[in-house]
């Protein structure tokens, strides 16, 4: 099982042991790592990009329990050093954070956050409506979020019976493997660019200035 060193670190360097290295049917390899800084593409955010010693990264999924970066060529057990693309992290970072604010924010309003989307470009919440909830202004919720904003509310990361939950300050936190920012000032400003019904359910399309 690989160590998942980004659920309890926001670090972008770090040292690892190749323990096993496999061919892929397309003739790239999967490398099998003791601990890993790469989050994996899966809950709604893509992959970590970046690089194993010179090697770059094309993909990282998970397979069982461990998480296996995708490399062109072959490489020996041993120690190496991996990267990851800081910028490509801190962007899906404030992606997810964002939704998980505005799942929170639809959640004031009677709405059940049921399914998420958080890659750039492409960032949408899809709410079940709850007993009475009607359809909100899409500035309704960013206000919400705002104000979350301006107390810049830490992260807080907590593990129990194996689960891991994410939140902020004192708001409800949402089981979730994802990465996320520290605090709600490394956030920025979200754009809601469409706010739907659908077959009964709402969907929130957003992005970032």
């Amino acid at each position: 099982m690989t160590e998942r060193v980004y659920y309890a670190s926001d670090a972008t360097e770090g040292g690892a042991q190749i323990i096993g290295c496999r061919a892929e049917a397309d003739g790239r390899y999967a490398i099998e790592l003791d601990r890993t800084l790469f989050h994996p593409q899966g809950g709604g955010q893509p992959s970590d990009s970046g690089w194993i010693d010179e090697q770059v990264v094309t993909a990282v999924p998970t397979r069982g329990d461990n998480v296996l970066p995708i490399v062109e060529q072959p490489l020996p057990p041993g120690e190496v050093k991996i990267r990851i693309d800081a910028s490509a992290r801190q962007l899906h970072a404030r992606l997810h954070s964002a939704g998980h604010l505005l799942g929170l924010a639809g959640e004031q309003l009677g709405w059940r956050p049921v399914k998420a989307h958080h890659w750039p470009g492409e960032g949408r919440i899809t709410f079940a409506a709850g007993a009475g909830a009607a359809l909100p202004e899409a500035s309704t919720l960013l206000t919400q979020v705002s104000a979350w904003q301006q107390q810049d509310l830490p992260r807080r990361i907590t593990f129990a019976n194996g689960l891991r939950a994410v939140g902020f300050g004192d708001l409800p936190a949402y089981p979730c493997g994802g990465t996320h920012v520290a605090s709600l000032a490394a956030l920025g400003n979200i754009v809601i660019s469409q706010l739907k019904m659908k077959k009964g359910q709402m969907i929130v399309s957003y992005n970032l200035e």
